[in-house]
Formats: structure tokens, C-alpha cells, sequence
């Protein structure tokens, strides 16, 4: 038999109601993998009893015929999203022991459909982070290395775990979720495929929040057609999160054709930064060509607020971030300090708050607490927000002119090192999310698709932005590029 890890999505469920194999036996090859893979630190929470419990009842159910696609496919699940019964700590000390009584609407449905949840991923402490270097479970490690050299690589962040996982065969897919890229940039790092949609398209209800209004969850898959078989599965409205939009969820997977003729293309002009690696520029050149050579149109097109993106966006995700996380305080659950004679209640936050969060944390809650103070509001604050608007115009005003989704890189490198972006200068790692953010403060749905290696053989990804609501539209302009591309490398197996 094949071995049964190297499956997609789509090929696991044809075998599973063809007979060919059990999700029982799919998920038991799963649990060993991922039993073996510890040296990646993907996998922070394991849940076997869970896993083998739901593959049976997939089982049955495909035995009588009305099984959803995603029935019976081992998957996993970011540590931010609230499970019930199962340790939710969005990789903070402070949330240590917190195990929720109620589970995420996007779990939830996923849950409703069959798949299978093999455990809980590794991530950035509170979606903080580009390198997966924040986690209190320690660094997730990129399976991928650079040529001949042992140094352990980021497999990208937040979604750190999410990707390695999915590299590195331990699951079908996962749950990530995207921030400023926290789903594109580790999909890239890692050559995987991660779609972020519209926002508003996946409920964030029972998702730790970071930024409520920049939040969006999404697939990790080995391919866009499982990317659009998984976002079928954990779209749609609902009433538990004011901003889930009520709009019918199409078959995205009935959309992939891979016929873009006609198709307008956007190459923004702002996208070509200064001292952009060569193999990134090359990447892009030739992921346009491949486009072209599909029947595309190519248009260059100028988005002329992208450089404000990066710093508007940190000034309003550590804002909110601030605003969001003042609920952690050692009361109710999670990490309580040990106090000392005669501490009182303001002794108690601050000593919890201080062993709990970690330095990353610290830092974007001080900013954020900082821009939002009565002499700092205005000056920071509401700017940013204005810069915010005026990028979602110039997308609004791109789609205007016809335009049907832009290409992008994913990232500004292949995957770095841990501890080369160290606490030193945080500037640095907030720049990997430089082509990102955009996406996310426009509200807008973006992928990443591997199309490349570097000289080192590390996978390059390349960012397919589109219009709102349209991610069937842009999974297909997805499938055409990542037709061309033809990128089929694997990591090789040191774990």
C-alpha cells in the first residue's frame, strides 16, 4: 500500500468511500508519524483516544453513504482555537491549564463533517510572532533544511505548527489562522498552500482573539483543491461573531477548472522593495510569465499606500491586541502568581501578567496601551486607522478597473534560522510580513502557492491576492499557477 501519509485530501477521501482504506487505519498511520516526529514540535497536545474515537464514527457513516468530503481525514488544529476538553492555551503560559467547555464554531464544523482531529498545533504565544519563536512549548522546526546543513530552520509563524505539520506529512491538513500572514508566510516557508479568506468569511467565535478586526482563520493543505475542500467545510454564517457574513458557501472545489483566459492579473509596482532577494524577484517574474502563458492578462497596477501597510499595522494589531488580552488577569482561569503577604488585587495582575505573558507579548501590549493613551490616541491611533482606509481604497479602486486577482511574493526570503532574528531588533522580524498585512487590513482573501526552490533548495511561495467574497475565483487563478509551477519537492525525511 502507498504510504498513506503522503495522501491529499481529495485522494484520501476518494480511497476512504472507495474502501481502499479505513479512516481508522488512516489516522492510526497518522498518530505513529506523529509519535515520531517529536523533534519537530508540531504536534503540543496529542489527542489519540479523540482521533480514533471520531475515525470510527467516520466509518460508519461513510459505510451509509451520505459522508461529507471531509469525513474521516486526520487533521490538526491550532492551539488557538478553543476545543472542549482538550488544553487550549494559544501557546501562553499565561492560559497554562485552561481547558475549555465549549468548542470553536470553525472546529465545531469541522467536527459536524467527520474529520478526524489528531491534536493541537504549535504556535506563536497569542498569534505574536512570524518564527514560531514565541511559543511556551518552545520553537516548532521547519522540517525543510538548507541543503547539506543541520541548522533548524522557522517554519514561519504564528502558524508554525500548522505548517510543519502539514510539510511534514503528520496530518492531512490544519487549521491556521491569519493575522498579517500568519497563515501565507509559514505556508510559504514550507511549501504548502494556505489560504487566508475575506474576512468575515469563517467565524471567529471560540478563536483566542489577537486583532478582532484583522482575525481570519483558514486551511493549511498540500494543494489548492484541498484548500478548497477544507474552506467549504468551516465557511459559512454564523451567529455567535457579529462580523460572519450571511452569504451562501459555493463548492470551491467544482471551481477549479484551471481556465484563467481572460482573467485580468495586477502586478503592483510597490511590491518591488528595495534589496528584494534576487530569487524572490526571479520567482515572481516567472510566476507571472506562467500566468501569461495560462491566457491571463497582465497589468501593472499601483497601490500607492503599501508602504504605510506595515507600520499601520502595528499600531492597530498591538492596539487591539492590548484591548484583548486585558481579560487575562489570573482570576478567572488559567496561570494565577503566588502572591505574597499583603498583595493585594493590583499585585496579583501584575505578577501573573508578568510570569504569564511572554517578551513579544510584553512588548506589542505596552505599544498597544501606548497608542491608544488620551495624548497618543490621535496621533497614532486614529492616523493609522485613516492609512487603513485609504489602502483598502486603492484594492477597491484596482477591482474597479477590472482587474480579477494580483500576484504578489509571499515572502521577502526563503525560511531563516532560529535565533537569526532574535529579540535584538524586532524590526526585522516584523518586516517578513511586509507583502502580507495589506491583506489583512483591507479585509481582502489571499493564498500562498508554492511555486519555487531557492539556491539552497528551500520551497518560495507566491501571494495570490483577490476580490472579497471571491475565493472560489481565486482558488482556481490558484490551481492555474500552481499547474505551471509543478512544485512537487518534499522535505527529506532527518526527524
Amino acid at each position: 500500500m502507498t504510504d498513506l501519509t503522503k495522501l491529499t485530501l481529495a485522494e484520501a477521501r476518494d480511497k476512504l468511500r472507495a474502501g481502499d482504506v479505513t479512516s481508522v487505519e488512516l489516522t492510526e498511520t497518522f498518530l505513529k508519524a506523529i509519535d515520531e516526529a517529536d523533534a519537530l514540535n508540531a504536534f503540543v497536545h496529542k489527542t489519540p483516544e479523540i482521533a480514533l474515537e471520531r475515525a470510527k464514527a467516520a466509518d460508519a457513516r461513510i459505510a451509509q453513504g451520505d459522508a461529507p468530503d471531509m469525513c474521516g481525514l486526520p487533521i490538526g488544529i491550532k492551539d488557538l482555537f478553543c476545543t472542549k476538553g482538550v488544553a487550549s492555551q494559544a501557546a501562553s503560559g499565561i492560559l497554562e491549564g485552561f481547558t475549555p467547555e465549549y468548542e470553536s464554531t470553525v472546529s465545531q464544523k469541522l467536527e459536524d463533517s467527520g474529520a478526524v482531529m489528531l491534536g493541537k498545533l504549535n504556535m506563536d504565544e497569542f498569534a505574536m510572532g512570524s518564527s514560531n519563536e514565541t511559543s511556551v512549548y518552545g520553537n516548532a522546526i521547519n522540517p525543510w533544511r538548507r541543503g547539506n546543513d543541520d541548522a533548524a530552520l522557522t517554519p514561519g509563524g504564528s502558524s508554525g505548527g500548522s505548517a510543519a505539520a502539514v510539510a511534514a506529512d503528520l496530518c492531512l491538513a490544519a487549521t491556521g489562522t491569519d493575522t498579517g500572514g500568519s497563515i501565507r508566510q509559514p505556508a510559504a516557508f514550507t511549501g504548502i498552500t494556505g489560504i487566508k479568506p475575506t474576512y468575515g468569511r469563517c467565524s471567529r467565535w471560540g478563536v483566542v482573539a489577537f486583532a478582532s478586526s484583522l482575525d481570519q482563520a483558514g486551511p493549511m493543505t498540500k494543494d489548492v483543491r484541498d484548500a478548497a475542500i477544507m474552506l467549504e467545510a468551516i465557511c459559512g454564517h454564523d451567529e455567535k461573531d457579529s462580523t460572519s457574513v450571511d452569504l451562501p458557501v459555493p463548492n470551491f472545489e467544482a471551481m477549479l477548472t484551471g481556465d484563467i483566459r481572460g482573467k485580468k492579473i495586477g502586478i503592483p509596482k510597490e511590491y518591488r522593495m528595495d534589496g528584494m532577494p534576487a530569487e524572490i524577484e526571479k520567482l515572481w517574474s516567472e510566476g507571472t510569465e506562467m500566468l501569461k502563458a495560462a491566457g491571463a492578462e497582465i497589468v501593472d497596477i499601483s497601490l500607492p499606500h503599501t508602504k504605510y501597510a506595515l507600520p499601520a499595522y502595528y499600531v492597530i494589531a498591538p492596539a487591539e491586541a492590548s484591548s484583548n488580552l486585558a481579560r487575562y488577569d489570573g482570576v478567572r482561569y488559567g496561570h494565577r502568581a503566588t502572591l505574597a503577604a499583603g498583595d493585594g488585587i493590583t499585585e496579583m495582575y501584575e505578577k501573573t501578567r508578568a510570569e504569564g505573558f511572554g517578551h513579544e507579548v510584553q512588548r506589542r501590549v505596552m505599544v498597544g496601551t501606548y497608542v491608544l493613551s488620551a495624548g497618543f490616541y490621535d496621533a497614532y491611533y486614529n492616523r493609522a486607522r485613516r492609512v487603513r482606509t485609504l489602502i483598502k481604497q486603492d484594492f477597491e479602486n484596482v477591482f474597479a478597473q477590472g482587474i480579477d486577482a494580483i500576484l504578489t511574493p509571499a515572502t521577502p526570503s526563503a525560511a531563516f534560522g532560529l535565533g537569526e532574528m532574535t529579540d535584538a531588533d524586532p524590526i526585522q522580524m516584523y518586516l517578513n510580513d511586509v507583502f502580507t498585512v495589506t491583506v489583512n487590513l483591507a479585509g481582502l482573501p489571499g493564498i500562498s502557492v508554492p511555486t519555487g526552490v531557492d539556491s539552497q533548495g528551500l520551497p518560495l511561495g507566491l501571494q495570490l491576492i483577490g476580490r472579497p467574497w471571491e475565493e472560489g475565483d481565486l482558488l482556481n487563478t490558484a490551481y492555474a499557477l500552481e499547474q505551471a509551477a509543478g512544485f512537487v519537492a518534499k522535505p527529506g525525511k532527518w526527524w
